[in-house]
Formats: structure tokens, sequence, C-alpha cells
């Protein structure tokens, strides 16, 4: 249930599954309210298998210079490929998203993609993100927050509970609590000292069959999954996951299970310099 697949199968599942379904909608509100400078340096942290960088370079044309950060380098290759087969010049590098290989102020826009990073590294990746912002540049991050997965943790903790296992509860409640509010989001900010800061949210759904369709889904079984069980003794975790499937059949009667998120983009202004 919680083995770890190679970085080579998850690029793949990633390009395959993630970047055309979870990714899209997180890239659809960049494109609504981020505008692409007319010149000038683009970065794009955890970019994933390069999909939505290589459409935002093509938009731009080739007065912007496109950099992606990635730390899976298996991902990387793909987005290369595609972009090789574009006639795209963007730029990959493999590196780690909380300590970006990048010159301060140096990028006009910077975009951070946090859906599927853990959120106790957001603020080092926030704050590197706006390190390499120059001065009058745009900052953009994408996230899930608070009030995401909410389904899901509720019938988490009654399998917990059906298993003997509630003392657990506090770890369940840290991974309800850990997902920031949008306030939280904006705080953060105007912390890193980020002016015009506005940001937007809206709620996405992911709709499955049934419970096992659910837990064997790649973005539920190796990305979300793999943080939500992550606590749980190695030896209770496949009887867990049989009673999570159980009550998501018993309790969905008959219709999909919706798994919803709150997708949120926060976007602000550089005024600074580093």
């Amino acid at each position: 249930m919680i083995s770890r697949k190679t970085e080579k199968e998850l690029a793949f599942l990633h390009d395959l599954f993630i970047a055309p379904d979870w990714g899209e909608r997180f890239a659809e509100m960049i494109d609504e309210h981020v505008q692409l400078p007319k010149e000038g340096k683009i970065a794009y942290i955890a970019s994933g298998t390069g999909g939505h960088a290589i459409a935002l370079q093509e938009r731009a044309g080739l007065e912007l210079e496109l950099i992606c950060i990635d730390e899976n380098p298996e991902c990387l290759e793909i987005a290369q490929a595609k972009a090789t087969a574009t006639n795209q010049n963007t730029e990959f590098r493999n590196a780690r998203i909380d300590d970006l290989p990048l010159a301060d102020n140096e990028f006009d826009l910077v975009i951070g993609n946090a859906s599927l990073i853990q959120r106790q590294r957001l603020r080092k990746m926030f704050s590197e993100m706006v390190r390499v912002t120059s001065p009058g540049g745009t900052v953009a991050l994408t996230l899930p927050t608070a009030s995401s997965f909410g389904e899901f943790f509720s019938i988490f903790w009654e399998a917990l509970h059906n298993r003997g296992l509630l003392l657990l509860e506090n770890d369940l409640e840290h991974l309800i609590t850990e997902l920031p509010k949008i306030t939280d989001v904006e705080q953060m900010a105007e912390d890193e000292g980020l002016e015009d800061v506005k940001s937007w949210t809206r709620i996405e759904e992911f709709d499955y069959e049934t419970g096992e369709k659910f837990l064997t889904a790649p973005l539920v079984a190796e990305f979300l999954m793999q943080e939500w069980l992550a606590t749980v003794p190695e030896h209770s975790r496949a009887d867990v996951a049989q009673e999570i499937s159980r009550l998501i059949n018993e309790e969905r009667h008959e219709a999909e299970f919706a798994l919803s998120v709150k997708a949120t983009l926060l976007v602000g202004r550089k005024t600074h310099t580093h």
C-alpha cells in the first residue's frame, strides 16, 4: 500500500496520470491569473514532467528565458524530450526546491507548484522563490489549503477507530491542521516582504467509483497516501487501507466518492533586493 516506486516509475505516473488531471487544475489558475512578462526570465519550481512550463514557453515566445527546477531527474528527462520535440529552448535543472541553485534577484516571474510538496517544506521553498525573484518581479505559488481532503480524513479517523489505532489521532489531527489557511499563506507572503498580495481559491473534486479504485489511483496510492499512512505501523497499513475501502463503499451509497481539494493560487510582487 505504501511501498515506494522508483523515480523513473513515479515520473511516468506523474506524466500519464498526475499532470493531466491533478496538475491541470492548478495550472489553469496560473493561466487565468498570472500575466507573463513580455521579456526576461521565468523560473518554474517543481515543474514535474514539464507540460505546463513548456506550454508557457510556447505562449511567451523566444523573448522569455525559462528555467525549470525539479527534484526527480527522471521527470526532467521526460520534460527535456517534450521540449526537444517542440523545439523549445527551455532549460531543466535537477535540484532541491527549497535550496535553489539560482542567483538572487534574477527572475521576472517565479512560479512554484507546491501541490504535492510536504507542508513542512513549504515556507523554505517559498522563501527561496522570493530570493531569486528580481525587484518588481512576480511570485506565484499553487497549493492545497485548509479544508482539503476533508471527506478522506473523516473516513481515515473512523478506520483508525475501528482498528483500535486511536493513539494515532494526534498524527491525523496534524495532517489536517498542517494544511495552511489562505490567511496563513497570505501572511507568509507578507512576511517575505511581498506587496500587492492576492489569492484565488476554487474547490476541485476527484471522483472514484469505489473504495478500491480510490486506493489504487496513482494520485492517491503513490503520492497522497505516502504521507497520510506514514505514521501507521507498517504491519497495520494493509488492514487500515482495507477498512478505508470498506467505509468508502459503505458510505457512498452507489454514488462516486469525491475527494475535494481547495486549490489555491497566491500571487505577490517583490519590491526589495536580496
